[in-house]
């Protein structure tokens, strides 16, 4: 029943700039997953029976400071809501306040969070560019007794979900695995019938959860599998999964990834993402399906085919130079969406020239060629264009360019094409 999937577009992205060498990353991780901010997945939990703290989310310090009144105790814990890890060590760029989570008296979360919302927080996971805090968190005040980890992800070669879960939490599972393999709890369910009662118990049972504790676990346990399954979760990380010391066991960090494969049938769940944690020139390259990672290169490229993609940022690395982006048009792209491609990509500020390599299959080089000739005419030329064209209407494509009257670079040989894109960024 299970076959094995074909690679996403991002993850060969990922693999092409590994193997291009000079460090280079996406400027957004690559990804197949729409990822949700943590209020807002932990909303989801709840409407699944998962236990999770008492949160409240604020979008201005006014907000943040009434809402705190209504936790018990007298402190609050206030949380900047960016997607990125390592937010607590974190500070923000325009005031140079440190820390995106604290613990603070009620009346001070208004304070805390006026230092926070409008500014941009920096980790180590954001770069220098940072990630805006446009929202905060407020979640109640506990103490956890012990932390567990838990974890929820498809796995090949069981052919369905796993559960993964320690007796250890509140570290990253690899240095759990690294200090203590055994420490390491793996439980495969049949998708078929799903995760019954006395699974998800014993599952609680193997992660030292006992007595009435274990019963909270496992119950939460159905829980996120059934979040898992009924929105089309690749991925549910919990750490820590805790005990507290007032006897509940609560789910008080998360991280989850929805396929972005089941969008259209996930509405609900996908409207709540936040374009404003990504990159601008990814999210404009999606909506015309295109499958745009931006890079830290200076040569821009746009070509047709994953595998060609890969083959032109290797021999841009073999020439000296380094891609800008990974951009694959696909097969059936249109005028249209070729204009939209060469704005994207000329619009970095960080391309210093442009190579356009197509291989006529089922993607016509006159298409390409009046798209190009579309976009230079509405926004101009301001970089070096270097193009390839081979294959279906490759004579069309060339005379199109060439009765344009651009001031571009033809050239059909693939090393030539690079080397030449190469010297023309320098």
């Amino acid at each position: 029943m299970f076959s094995r999937p074909a690679r996403s577009v991002a993850a060969v992205a990922a693999t092409a700039a590994r193997r291009s060498g000079h460090g280079l990353m996406a400027t957004a991780c690559a990804r197949r997953h729409l990822s949700l901010h943590e209020y807002q997945s932990l909303s989801v939990f709840q409407d699944f029976g998962v236990a999770v703290p008492k949160i409240m989310v604020a979008k201005t310090a006014e907000e943040a400071a009434e809402k705190a009144k209504l936790f018990d105790g007298d402190e609050v814990v206030v949380k900047t809501q960016v997607l990125a890890g390592g937010r607590g060590l974190g500070y923000f760029k325009e005031n140079n306040f440190q820390g995106g989570v604290h613990i603070v008296k009620k009346d001070e979360a208004g304070a805390i969070a006026e230092s926070m919302l409008g500014k941009t927080l920096i980790t180590k996971q954001t770069g220098a560019a940072g990630k805006p805090c446009n929202a905060v968190m407020l979640a109640e005040k506990f103490q956890i007794k012990s932390e567990k980890y838990f974890a929820i992800l498809m796995d090949r070669s069981s052919g369905g979900p796993l559960m993964i879960g320690s007796k250890t939490g509140g570290t990253s599972i690899e240095d759990i695995a690294a200090k203590d393999p055994s420490a390491i709890v793996k439980m495969p369910v049949d998708i078929m019938e799903g995760l019954s009662s006395a699974a998800a118990q014993e599952m609680a049972a193997k992660m030292g959860f006992e007595g009435a504790q274990a019963e909270s676990a496992a119950k939460s346990i159905e829980g996120l599998y059934k979040v898992f399954i009924e929105c089309d979760c690749s991925m549910v990380e919990i750490n820590p999964f805790a005990e507290l010391t007032d006897g509940r066991v609560v789910v008080c960090d998360a991280k989850v990834n929805y396929d972005n494969n089941a969008e259209f049938r996930q509405k609900t769940v996908h409207d709540k993402r936040d374009l404003s944690q990504e990159d601008a020139m990814e999210v404009e390259a999606k909506k015309y399906d295109l499958n745009y990672i931006k890079l830290d290169g200076q040569v821009a490229c746009m070509v047709n085919g994953a595998g060609l993609a890969m083959s032109t940022m290797d021999l841009l690395k073999l020439s000296g130079g380094f891609p800008a982006n990974f951009l694959d048009v696909g097969g059936s792209a249109s005028k249209e969406t070729i204009t939209a491609a060469f704005k994207i990509i000329q619009g970095d500020p960080d391309v210093k020239s442009i190579f356009i390599n197509i291989f006529g299959g089922i993607m016509r080089c006159d298409v390409i060629a009046e798209g190009v000739v579309a976009a230079v005419k509405e926004v101009g030329l301001t970089k070096p264009l270097i193009v390839r064209l081979v294959g279906t209407n490759v004579e069309q494509g060339k005379k199109i360019l060439q009765e344009s009257g651009l001031p571009l670079h033809a050239e059909s040989d693939f090393t030539k094409a690079a080397k030449l894109a190469v010297d023309l960024a320098e």
